[in-house]
């Protein structure tokens, strides 16, 4: 039986019973990777490990992404 987890993505509440990675979650939300850092527990989060680390409850994930303009 899966556990279920919940965590916080920019501030929002969410649940899982899936084993999620980051890079999972920020594909599942449709996220363009290359316009984006992302913030995993108060720290930044480099790309290369976002296939390594699994989202475990309570986990608190900021997406910020970056818009041009002119």
């Amino acid at each position: 039986m899966s556990k279920i987890k919940n965590f916080f993505l920019n501030g929002e509440k969410y649940f899982t019973k899936d084993k999620l990675t980051l890079l999972e979650l920020v594909n599942y939300f449709n996220y363009n990777t290359s316009l984006l850092v992302l913030e995993y527990n108060h720290s930044i989060c480099n790309k290369k490990n976002w296939n390594q680390i699994y989202v475990s409850n309570n986990d608190k994930i900021e997406i910020v992404t970056i818009v041009g303009g002119g």
